[in-house]
């Protein structure tokens, strides 16, 4: 489990980065970097690039240039089967659990990659909303719930870094109040995540810094302590 005092190192490093869907040029020299236990956000507009970046990092976008490295190690290349083998562990806004399968089979079916994943009793405790419904199929399950089943599914993995692609989307508050007590939890783990968010209001109780994105650019990179100075500019960036 990745616990201990968070460091300054950087854990992902991306550098000039291009990506392709086909022809359509979709990323245009993204860099950036995240550090070590650190809770990072991509904001934006929708179609900014925020979630074709994290598609890049993970390797299921068609084309890249540029460089992505985690953990020193170059992503652009390497097959896309072994990035997660690195303990880089994905959630996509789809969500994309087995609806036929129940809680616990959802949690179990996945491969263990790398050691040190959490337990399903750890799992449980986290998300207590799923505890005690082991056999309930994920089609049974509110939307809030089955977001703390496609979040806990990588925690078993054994991944160190998570990608979260808008995990507070539809939620009801009461639901995005309990997503943000585990993302805290998790960081106080050691976790590192990168979170993909239009919902700047719940990004600023955990993140520590914040990258926008415009049109596959990041355009500014606010710390999370100079928010509040940096609204009018990050309305202006976000269109609310």
């Amino acid at each position: 489990m990745p616990d201990g005092a968070m460091t300054k190192t950087a854990m992902l490093e991306i550098a000039d980065l291009h990506g392709y869907y086909g022809e359509s040029h979709v990323l245009h020299g993204v860099s950036l970097e995240v550090r070590q236990g650190e809770v990072v956000t991509l904001l934006g507009r929708n179609g900014a690039g925020k979630t074709s970046t994290m598609r890049a990092i993970m390797g299921i976008m068609g084309k890249r240039t540029g460089s992505i490295r985690f953990q020193g190690q170059e992503l652009i290349g390497m097959a896309q089967h072994r990035i997660p083998r690195l303990g880089i562990g994905y959630v996509p806004e789809e969500r994309g659990i087995f609806s036929s399968l129940s809680v616990d089979e959802n949690l179990t079916l996945p491969p263990v990659v790398k050691e040190g994943g959490m337990t399903i009793p750890q799992i449980y405790d986290l998300f207590p909303n799923l505890k005690g419904r082991g056999s309930t199929q994920g089609t049974r399950l509110s939307g809030g719930e089955q977001q703390m089943l496609a979040i806990a599914r990588i925690l078993r993995t054994g991944a160190t870094m998570i990608l979260l692609d808008e995990p507070t989307e539809g939620l009801a508050p009461v639901i995005i109040e309990q997503i943000g007590v585990a993302v805290r939890a998790l960081k106080a783990r050691g976790f590192t995540i990168v979170l993909v968010e239009q919902n700047f209001r719940f990004a600023a109780t955990i993140a520590d810094r914040h990258y926008v994105m415009e049109e596959g650019h990041v355009v500014d990179m606010i710390p999370n302590d100079q928010l509040s100075a940096n609204m009018d500019k990050l309305h202006t960036y976000l269109g609310v």
